[in-house]
């Protein structure tokens, strides 16, 4: 059965107890030249000193003006109107907060800090992170950045407890404003009552810690609901004006607060909840694009996770499809022919593309490629692009640098990207030399372009998947081996390597932990700019022609079908200058930021 979530909103649920208490003193008439005090509020603490020297004696009132003096005199005080001050003059900024999880991310950073061995600064770091104090300041934080502040509810009407029977019952208020209640409800099929389904983490429901998932509705604001359909208590709720008063059934156990998992997934798949019609409740679903990153902060439903969008301001958690359940979804998809099967061949992307690039590149056709070791992988071909778990990796100064690996559609002339990002700095980067059968020419040195071998040692090579990728090229055969990679970066050096695309999933092992780049031409569109258009990347090949432009368009669009989920950044090539620019920015940043990964890349 569906269920509805009610689009009304509602803040924390309160209670509250007013009591006075007040000591009345006389306090006696205190003269102050009016022109030697400021009333300025930007000053309040000197305006209290100048007051107090300002004092006179009188000798009637002697007692009392020693003890305004000592108020007044009190070093707290004094704190207390410099604190007064700050924050007016904070206020007066408008500021608005970085992130609303400081907490978590504190928290974050001491577990990342405690998995290795830590300097003298980590440890102090680990130990001020840790410490109650400053955890408690970023609490506090997290909850002004969120606005999480109870709010003030007018009083029960005074016969309403006249109104409750023996039954045990919970009246909930709730002030209404602009965010989702994040709760679900249905109704049950045999008893017809209308219960609570589920409770989005995060949102205000959960946040008041007063609704519960079991939890039956009785009344919304004094109706009853209970031959009322979901739908239209949803609409009831959405009608409401200021509070909402709910009377409930509370469930006979009700859930555990469990704290929110730190279970991370990378999206390999769109996903439109409103286009979804197996959704329990569209209103509660949560869109994502492919390379999203998603907290998952529960997976107590087997069919639906509930889930947050890393960097995404929103609190409150939204339903996704379980991996299980989605790729059983795939799978009958395929069965019925509604899902092209993974296995079915499809012509590659780069066949048919320059022979400059060629040598370096191995850009060879399928049929050349049979029997490369590229064709292995640790991800099977057959399995569904649903969700792949990740984690937050940094390069330490004891590791061997990532590999970097590049791809490209037609045009886009990735090895000679390559080649000159690695001519500009040598000493950090390199490539892995190549493997081939073709005779040594004079000027060449072995190991150095190539590595020169005989065609049975190749041949052996390649039955042995020494080889990334290899094959034929002019009756000789090249192909860039596992060792050569290894040879860079035992020199502490990045290796950069331009591979066909099937050769990603032969890559993607801890070992390596490869940053992909897909690297693609800016095609031109319009018919004007397409006219005056030359070759991608330089034009050194003169005109394009309308067949050149739309194979590139497919080979483009074809690559990032099959393989944009195992890409981590996409290149727009303008012109090689401003291309080799952002990919040394690139391969800077991969040194000393952090980055998302499979998590069984650094799971020990």
């Amino acid at each position: 059965m569906k269920e509805a979530m009610p689009v009304l909103t509602a803040g924390t649920g309160t209670a509250s107890c007013n009591t006075r208490s007040a000591e009345a003193r006389c306090v006696p008439s205190v003269q102050v030249n009016k022109h030697d005090v400021s009333l300025s509020p930007a000053g309040l603490h000197e305006t209290l000193a100048l007051l107090t020297s300002q004092l006179r004696p009188d000798a009637n009132h002697k007692e009392d003006m020693v003890f305004l003096k000592d108020v007044f005199s009190e070093r707290s005080l004094g704190y207390l109107m410099k604190i007064h001050e700050k924050l007016r003059q904070y206020e007066r900024q408008s500021p608005t907060p970085v992130l609303h999880s400081a907490a978590s991310l504190a928290e974050d950073v001491a577990e990342e800090l405690q998995t290795g061995p830590m300097s003298t600064e980590e440890k102090e770091l680990l130990h001020l992170l840790t410490s109650p104090h400053l955890k408690a300041v970023l609490s506090v934080h997290d909850t002004v950045a969120q606005k999480n502040f109870d709010p003030v509810l007018p009083p029960l009407p005074d016969d309403f407890e006249d109104e409750l029977d023996e039954e045990s019952v919970k009246i909930v208020r709730l002030v209404k404003n602009k965010e989702p209640l994040g709760a679900t409800i249905r109704r049950d099929e045999s008893t017809g009552a209308v219960i609570v389904a589920r409770i989005m983490r995060g949102g205000a429901a959960d946040r008041s810690g007063l609704v519960h998932v079991g939890d039956e509705l009785r009344e919304v604001n004094g109706v009853s609901v209970i031959h009322k359909r979901p739908d239209e208590i949803s609409q009831l709720l959405s009608q409401s004006q200021g509070s909402i008063t709910l009377k409930i059934i509370p469930a006979i156990k009700e859930e555990d607060r469990l704290r929110e998992s730190k279970v991370y997934m990378r999206a390999l798949f769109d996903y439109t909840p409103l286009d979804d019609k197996a959704t329990p409740c569209q209103e509660a679903g949560l869109p994502f694009k492919r390379g999203d990153i998603l907290q998952v902060v529960t997976q107590d439903d087997p069919t639906w996770w509930q889930a947050k969008r890393v960097g995404d301001s929103n609190l409150r958690a939204g339903l996704i499809p379980s991996k299980q359940f989605q790729e059983r979804r795939l799978a009958y998809r395929m069965k019925m022919g509604t899902l092209p099967n993974p296995k079915s061949p499809k012509k590659p992307a780069s066949e048919g593309c320059d022979k400059a690039g060629l040598r370096r590149s191995f850009r060879l056709s399928r049929k050349d490629r049979q029997g490369s070791s590229g064709e292995g992988s640790e991800l099977g071909e057959t399995d569904f692009l649903t969700y792949e778990e990740v984690t937050r990796y940094q390069q330490r100064s004891n590791e061997r640098p990532r590999l970097v690996v590049l791809i490209g559609s037609l045009g886009a002339r990735i090895n000679e990207l390559k080649q000159r990002v690695i001519a500009e700095n040598p000493h950090r980067y390199a490539v892995a030399v190549p493997h081939t059968t073709r005779p040594r020419k004079p000027h060449e040195k072995d190991g150095v372009e190539y590595h020169f071998v005989t065609k049975p040692q190749f041949d052996a090579d390649a039955l042995n998947n020494k080889f990334i990728e290899h094959g034929e090229y002019k009756e000789n055969q090249y192909g860039t081996s596992i060792e050569a990679i290894r040879s860079v970066q035992a020199k502490n050096k990045m290796c950069i390597v331009d591979v066909q695309p099937e050769a990603l999933k032969r890559l993607r092992t801890a070992e390596f932990k490869p940053y992909v780049v897909f690297v693609k031409p800016r095609i031109p569109e319009s018919r004007r700019r397409r006219s005056a258009a030359t070759s991608p990347g330089g034009g050194e090949h003169g005109r394009l022609t309308d067949e050149d432009l739309q194979e590139m368009r497919q080979s483009a669009v074809q690559i990032d079908q099959q393989y944009g989920h195992l890409v981590d950044r996409v290149l727009i090539k303008e012109d090689s200058a401003s291309a080799c620019t952002e990919l040394q920015g690139i391969l800077e940043r991969l040194e000393r930021d952090s980055f998302w990964v499979p998590l069984s890349w650094v799971r020990t």
